[in-house]
């Protein structure tokens, strides 16, 4: 869902009063209509004030007809704001989604290990500080939602050590969550945990497309999302909604910014032998799909938050350099890759493609449906 109702494009969807998905025309066009339909009540200077009432009244009610968003509108803008609490909100993806959270108005709860430092890392109205290993059940109670992001990177060297802090960081911290939540009164429980998870609980293929009613692979970033998903799903909140998330596009962070210098200096290219699936996704789209599974209440079970059209390795490199205006020429040998990141280096030489086929389902519009226009953004 788009971060502002009030300038919705046509075809976007939007929630109405009861949950019901709607087509939008665009609030703009609606209100134009409202407009023109009071500036024709005022044209009749010869009317009674009553007689002009009326009359704006009965104009007001056909832009109505002519606009069946408007209830939608009206709704949206009297909604009552949230109180959202979000872990990893200082993280690439919860960084932008606190901030427009914030600017939407609503309350945001940050669950931190260090409030003081995620406090100067989030300059933004409307913010209340959590340490989440003394104040959990605090920050939730009487929370509207949850938005689980928290996890350590997973784009480094492996050993021992680190892969149960990878699985610790996100199976034990949502554990927590579930356990602080049902061990609230009913009344005070939020009404839903949107909890992120990886497309990695796919495992790895060339030849095959996985969706939401896929199996879950074997290898070890797919257990990890299993147990994960499996934590979340202990929650007793009226709606659990995982987001099985594919790679995370946004110039600030992530595998693009690791590329951009790259290509920046001529050095640009596939990663191994490019033929690796990267199920990607604009930042803002990710965002805008929390939000819309927050507000919405017919968002519940699995989601995939991918973009429509998954891309091979060698057409992300071969796209990046064309809005860069570089080339796209030296790709970067397997060995050289395993040989820094050890068996991490699975997270960039393997992939899967995935559709988000119910995310789809359900309504939700990517503003970024192709990879051209998300590079192009970050221009």
């Amino acid at each position: 869902m788009s971060q502002c109702f009030l300038n919705a494009p046509i075809q976007s969807v939007q929630r109405g009063c009861r949950g019901q998905t709607r087509t939008a025309y665009g609030a703009n066009s609606f209100r134009h209509a409202k407009l023109q339909a009071i500036s024709s009540s005022k044209a009749s200077r010869s009317s009674s004030f009553a007689g002009r009432s009326l009359h704006a009244k009965y104009s007001y009610k056909v832009a109505r007809q002519q606009h069946p968003l408007a209830d939608a509108v009206t709704c949206q803008a009297a909604a009552e704001k949230m109180v959202i609490a979000v872990t990893g909100a200082t993280g690439l993806v919860g960084s932008r989604l606190v901030s427009r959270l914030s600017a939407q108005g609503h309350t945001v709860r940050v669950l931190t290990r260090n409030p003081d430092k995620a406090r100067g890392k989030l300059p933004y109205a409307r913010l209340r500080f959590y340490n989440i290993q003394q104040q959990l059940q605090e920050a939730l109670q009487g929370a509207t939602g949850v938005v689980n992001l928290a996890g350590e990177p997973i784009a480094t060297r492996w050993s021992a050590s680190l892969k149960r802090e990878i699985k610790a960081s996100r199976v034990t911290t949502t554990t927590n969550l579930a356990e602080a939540i049902n061990g609230l009164p009913e009344a005070d429980r939020p009404q839903v945990l949107c909890s992120a998870s990886a497309v990695g609980y796919y495992g790895n293929s060339q030849n095959q497309t996985f969706n939401e009613s896929s199996n879950s692979g074997g290898d070890y970033l797919a257990e990890v999302c299993r147990d994960w998903e499996a934590a979340a799903e202990q929650a007793k909140t009226k709606r659990v909604v995982i987001m099985r998330t594919g790679i995370v596009l946004a110039k600030e962070g992530g595998a693009l910014a690791k590329m951009l210098p790259i290509f920046n200096i001529f050095a640009g290219g596939p990663l191994g032998n490019g033929q690796q699936w990267c199920s990607w996704v604009h930042r803002d789209d990710l965002v805008n799909l929390y939000i819309e599974a927050l507000q919405n209440s017919a968002f519940n079970g699995t989601y995939n938050a991918t973009a429509p059209n998954p891309v091979r390795m060698s057409e992300l490199c071969s796209s990046l350099g064309r809005v860069l205006g570089r080339p796209s020429w030296l790709p970067v040998p397997e060995f050289a890759l395993q040989s820094v990141l050890g068996e991490g280096a699975s997270v960039v030489l393997e992939g899967q493609k995935v559709i988000s086929s119910r995310t789809q389902d359900a309504g939700f519009t990517f503003r970024y449906k192709s990879l051209q226009d998300a590079l192009l953004n970050f221009q």
